[in-house]
């Protein structure tokens, strides 16, 4: 590997193991680690972000290990887009891992050659590791292209972040918001996108990612994905910060990318991946929403095992 990587930790250690071993069979040159501080309302937090940082101890290859350590907690909004920051002042390109997403070992190359290929390319802003169509391969190329920005593992580059705003300013912008709200066709994903943007502006929710996802939308760019998942969120539990409840989305199985990576032919957005993803995501209410992903995921095996029978 020639990218540099940056790891996202916090408080469990067992996740971060093994994503740190993950990491390590990657053997970056360049290993960039965020971490938050114990909570204060947590007495035995502190021992459990101990444990963590200490598995970055572990690095035992060719590598530039950088710290941005927090001594005190500044939560998942503040921390993380603080870190990454830090992160794209330091470098220009580079795949981001969670503690709780765990990559396939073919990520790594997949995020590398795509950084290389659409490196100045202004349409792209993001590339993605995950891919939530429930092995429903969409065109015959490696990946396509998407609205939706997925941050379970994914990489991008210091000119795209530049115009990421963590206070999400330009929502006050009537015009802006009204127009970005037009490119949503469904009246329930405007209101679904609608009320969170709302209540990131108004500080109610303590996250990042929204504010990553308005500013790629706001630009209408382009998300990669993957025609496999390259990347398992692990970390659904009771001890998650977000990812709390039973899921389809936990543990999902990963494929290997082959090589060398087909580009699609044209430069459009999959717009029937897209609408499987915003059922999904943003307008379906939960219970509805993991029955039918139980359902798609079942048909989606049972029809790719019939096929490879005939």
């Amino acid at each position: 590997m020639q990218t540099p990587i940056a790891f996202l930790i916090f408080n469990r250690s067992r996740t971060t193991a093994r994503v740190f071993e993950a990491i390590r069979r990657a053997r970056p040159p360049m290993l960039l680690v965020v971490a938050d501080g114990p909570r204060g309302n947590h007495p035995d937090e502190a021992g459990k972000v101990a444990a963590a940082r200490a598995v970055i101890e572990m690095v035992n290859w060719p590598c530039e290990v950088l710290k941005n350590y927090s001594e005190i907690n500044l939560g998942c909004k503040r921390r993380i887009s603080s870190g990454l920051d830090w992160v794209f002042q330091t470098v220009e390109e580079v795949i981001i891992l969670e503690d709780d997403c765990l990559p396939h070992p073919t990520f790594f190359r997949f995020c590398e050659e795509l950084l290389e290929k659409y490196r100045d390319d202004e349409r792209i802003m993001h590339i993605s590791g995950d891919n939530f169509q429930f092995g429903h391969q969409r065109g015959k190329s490696s990946y396509y292209f998407s609205r939706y920005a997925h941050v379970w593992g994914w990489a991008s580059w210091r000119r795209a972040w530049q115009h990421y705003d963590v206070q999400m300013r330009q929502w006050a912008d009537v015009e802006s918001r009204e127009v970005l709200l037009r490119d949503f066709t469904s009246p329930a994903e405007r209101r679904f996108w609608k009320t969170k943007w709302d209540e990131v502006y108004l500080g109610k929710i303590d996250t990042w990612d929204f504010q990553w996802a308005f500013a790629c939308l706001l630009r209408r760019s382009f998300s990669i994905v993957p025609n496999v998942n390259l990347v398992s969120n692990i970390g659904f539990g009771s001890d998650s910060t977000h990812t709390t409840g039973v899921s389809v989305l936990a543990n999902m199985p990963t494929a290997a990318m082959v090589f060398p990576l087909v580009a699609p032919r044209s430069f459009i957005r999959e717009i029937d991946a897209d609408k499987q993803v915003s059922n999904l995501f943003f307008r379906m209410p939960g219970l509805i929403r993991r029955i039918v992903g139980k359902i798609l995921r079942w048909f989606y095996r049972y029809m790719g095992g019939w096929r490879n029978a005939l």
